[in-house]
Formats: C-alpha cells, sequence, structure tokens
C-alpha cells in the first residue's frame, strides 16, 4: 500500500511528529511504501538542524534523516510555513527539501492513505 504522511506537530512539546516517525518505521517495515512525508503548520520545526536536545532525549531531526536516508524517502517541508517560522535553506537539515502545495497534492492523489499527525 502506498502512503502519505503529513505532520503538523512540532519536533518537541506534543507526541505527534515522534508518533508519525514510529508509525513510518512499522509501516516501512512491513513493506509497504511511503511516497512522500509532508511536514507543515509547526511540524517544519522537525527539519531545523539547530535542533539540539539533551543527550538523554532522541533527537527527531536526526531520526528523520536516518530514516529518509535508509530508505530512500522524501521529506517535503511547506515552503510557506516554513518561511513564516524562520527554517530557511541556511538550517534546513539534511534530507529535507523545501516544497509547495502542489507536490504535496500530486503525491496524496497517487496514494493509498493519507495518515495525518
Amino acid at each position: 500500500m502506498h502512503y502519505v504522511l503529513a505532520i503538523k506537530g512540532g519536533v518537541y512539546g506534543s507526541q505527534s511528529a515522534y508518533l508519525a516517525y514510529q508509525v513510518a518505521n512499522e509501516l516501512l517495515a512491513a513493506g509497504h511504501f511511503i511516497s512522500q512525508i509532508f511536514f507543515f503548520q509547526e511540524g517544519v520545526s522537525n527539519a531545523n538542524k539547530w535542533v539540539d536536545p539533551a543527550s538523554d532525549e532522541i533527537n527527531l531531526v536526526e531520526e528523520w534523516k536516518n530514516l529518509a536516508e535508509t530508505y530512500r524517502l522524501s521529506l517535503h517541508l511547506c515552503i510557506a510555513a516554513a518561511q513564516r517560522r524562520g527554517i530557511v535553506e541556511h538550517n534546513l537539515a539534511d534530507c529535507f527539501v523545501l516544497a509547495g502545495l502542489g507536490e504535496f497534492s500530486q503525491a496524496v492523489l497517487t496514494s493509498d492513505r493519507l495518515l495525518t499527525f
């Protein structure tokens, strides 16, 4: 089955982004395909390479990067939401790309399921 994940929860402060990460791992381990992971609203904070968690906390930005590299995933960031929140090219984490809603819409149209976190 083909999935698109839409993440609007911030990197920290709620469980939604971490839950999305866990679901993505499970879907991929079960043999499903994720055509795009799209971060919008507060979810764009997941792409800030300057996030610096405490040593005993998970570095979710790095985990997204590792997941993308392992499974060759597209991590798309809503460009409008990113700019409003100060996420621009110079602080954009590796494996994340700025994208528009058109790319997200196209991915949703060609997927079997959209999961929003």
